[in-house]
């Protein structure tokens, strides 16, 4: 099962905002007092769009559900003094083999740079860690998926793949991480 909520979790603003928004999580999108990521504001919805993600949908996917779940999108964000996050997920689903996915989505990245296989773990490029660079740090797919990340440390484009039946399911993550 793809658990995107395992990115986020070294930002203790996202904890706690995560807490507190959940209950509200599968009700319509609300924004209180968005100003921008200068300003301050709020966004709790459990839609997300392509655009919301900055990747392209891949052709022919459809939504993918986990049993017991209520959405299979989400955006969450919460800023506000020059620090915050904010969260888009997508969940999908194909009946392509996760290979043709990943390879697809490997392209897609890469308009936001270098593109990381975190699918082993850390990387040998992680040993060039500096503020700004984006690394694999502890993340890590599932047994049998994969996971490529791009970007930097405060803007992360992120997509876990794994093996669903006879196709694929994959996640699409963007995470803006500002401050502590």
């Amino acid at each position: 099962m793809i658990r995107p909520y395992r990115f986020v979790c070294r930002w203790r603003s996202a904890l706690i905002a995560l807490a507190i928004l959940l209950p509200a999580w599968a009700q319509p999108a609300r924004r209180v007092c968005a100003q921008g990521e200068d300003g301050a504001g709020l966004v709790v919805s459990g839609q997300a769009t392509a655009k919301d993600v900055g990747l392209p949908i891949y052709p022919g996917a459809t939504p993918h559900k986990d049993t017991g779940e209520n959405s299979n999108a989400a955006r969450l964000g919460l800023w506000g003094g020059g620090s915050g996050f904010r969260l888009a997920v997508l969940k999908l689903e194909s009946k392509d083999a996760p290979r043709q996915v990943a390879d697809f989505y490997q392209k897609a990245l890469a308009k936001y740079g270098k593109v990381l296989d975190c699918t082993k773990g850390r990387t040998s490029e992680d040993a060039k860690d500096g503020p700004r660079v984006l690394t694999c740090d502890e993340d890590q797919p599932d047994q049998d998926g994969m996971l490529f990340k791009a970007g930097t440390k405060e803007k992360q484009h992120i997509v876990a793949i794994e093996p669903y039946g006879k196709g694929t399911s994959f996640a699409l993550v963007y995470v803006w991480a500002k401050g502590d």
